[in-house]
């Protein structure tokens, strides 16, 4: 069983664009995921124009891939280098820590996914 940052069952990332290197809505990773995609974020515009900007274009959808293109708010498995390059530009996206495998912690650390933890907006009472 795959586990989280926190040691717990890891979560689904996103069905809706369907993510994860397996494409299965996790962000589960293996030998042949070279890039350990394993961090689920929530993707902002200014992370994808950074993304972009350093020539990874998550925008564009590439249907030969089975990739429809990141828009803002989706939730996206991501390359864990690619998370940290972008924590050290200042434009880290959102991250779903239920969600993001464990791996993820031979190269970002703990403390820098916690302090850029997604927070669901509250339920409004009625």
């Amino acid at each position: 069983m795959a586990l989280n940052v926190f040691g717990t069952p890891l979560e689904e990332c996103s069905r809706d664009p369907l993510t994860g290197f397996y494409r299965d809505g996790c962000c589960h990773t293996g030998p042949d995921d070279l890039g350990v995609h394993t961090v689920c974020v929530v993707a902002t515009e200014a992370f994808l124009a950074f993304s972009r900007e350093v020539g990874n274009d998550l925008s564009t959808p590439r249907p030969e891939y089975r990739f429809p293109g990141v828009r803002p708010g989706d939730r996206w498995c991501l390359c864990a280098s690619r998370w940290k390059q972008a924590w050290e530009a200042g434009h880290a996206p959102p991250v779903v820590l239920t969600a993001t495998h464990e791996a993820t912690l031979g190269i970002v650390p703990l403390k820098a996914l916690v302090a850029h933890a997604h927070r669901e907006p509250a339920a409004s009472g009625g």
